[in-house]
């Protein structure tokens, strides 16, 4: 899945409802409290476990999940967090905010930052409640959750914070494990903020995917690339790589190892008018995903052949 980049007019909107959170904080300082901010936002958060449904028994009557109505029946809304591979929801109408509590703790500051981020945009909460015959598109779902997406970055990152500190890191997954930390998000999150929101004129590629030689470290039926993250300039230059192409290119460089670097390599790739281009490709596996990151070094030499040259007999 290609990442969404957002319409200016659409990011100018979620930024000023970002700003009016954090400058009621009182722009604080890294990393950011998510109680807090639920504080400020009057936000309740509860947890409920993917496997047992007493938790649906006190929801709202009904919500809509992806343009799909689900009922209040625990069955049903159990069976759409299992389809709809759910790890949050937020009911606008309660000011709730459910997280699934079977989720890893370092991805629960994520989900709840997400609907966080739904809370915030205006004009989400009609598409997330609605009747029975209110549907969304998957275009159109796609397009709310990049938003939401978008506002929980601006969130977790605290705006500009973020890229002004990931000016001054090196363009390499070690300078995005450097801003780790700061921020208190995890790699994976910090790698996509990375890649979208610093140093905006270097065409940068992300794949982030299940191990490319460990099979056995995966979970079952992981897609070897689940999301393809391009940053502005990459998108505006280049057309997107083919997942053959991708895949192969991991499988030829990368190791075995279990954890850590996986390996390094420079990869050709084509800008939207078919001239080649060298990228450094490099990869790291935390665990749960494999991180690669492909930067942007040079056009690729064109090597021209001149033919055979018949020269005059001496005399």
């Amino acid at each position: 899945m290609r990442n969404i980049i957002l319409s200016r007019p659409t990011a100018l909107d979620i930024d000023s409802q970002v700003q009016k959170v954090l400058r009621g904080l009182g722009n604080p300082e890294p990393p950011l409290h998510l109680s807090d901010v639920r504080e400020l936002l009057k936000l309740d958060r509860r947890y409920y476990s993917s496997t047992d449904d007493s938790f649906l028994r006190e929801m709202v009557s009904r919500i809509a999940v992806a343009g799909k109505q689900v009922l209040l029946r625990p069955s049903l809304l159990r069976d759409a967090i299992k389809s709809f591979d759910l790890r949050a929801l937020y009911i606008p109408d309660r000011r709730r905010i459910l997280l699934d509590r079977e989720q890893p703790d370092a991805k629960q500051r994520w989900n709840e930052a997400h609907e966080v981020g739904h809370s915030l945009i205006p004009w989400h909460d009609d598409l997330m409640l609605g009747d029975q015959d209110q549907t969304l598109s998957k275009g159109c779902h796609d397009q709310i959750e990049a938003e939401a997406n978008y506002a929980a970055g601006q969130l977790l990152f605290l705006q500009d914070r973020f890229p002004i500190l990931a000016k001054d890191a090196p363009i390499s997954l070690s300078g995005v494990r450097s801003l780790k930390g700061v921020f208190g998000n995890t790699l994976t999150t910090t790698f996509w903020r990375f890649i979208e929101s610093s140093h905006l004129e270097t065409p940068m590629l992300g794949l982030i995917g299940g191990h490319p030689k460990r099979n056995d470290l995966n979970p079952a039926g992981s897609q070897l690339l689940r999301h393809m993250i391009e940053s502005p300039a990459f998108k505006q230059m280049f057309a997107t790589p083919t997942l053959e192409l991708l895949t192969g290119e991991l499988g030829r460089y990368c190791g075995p190892q279990r954890a850590g670097p996986l390996g390094h390599s420079e990869v050709i790739l084509l800008d939207r008018n078919g001239d080649a281009h060298r990228f450094g490709f490099e990869s790291f596996f935390n665990g749960y995903d494999c991180l690669t990151l492909a930067v942007y070094r040079s056009p690729q030499a064109r090597i021209i052949s001149l033919g055979s040259i018949d020269l005059p007999a001496r005399a």
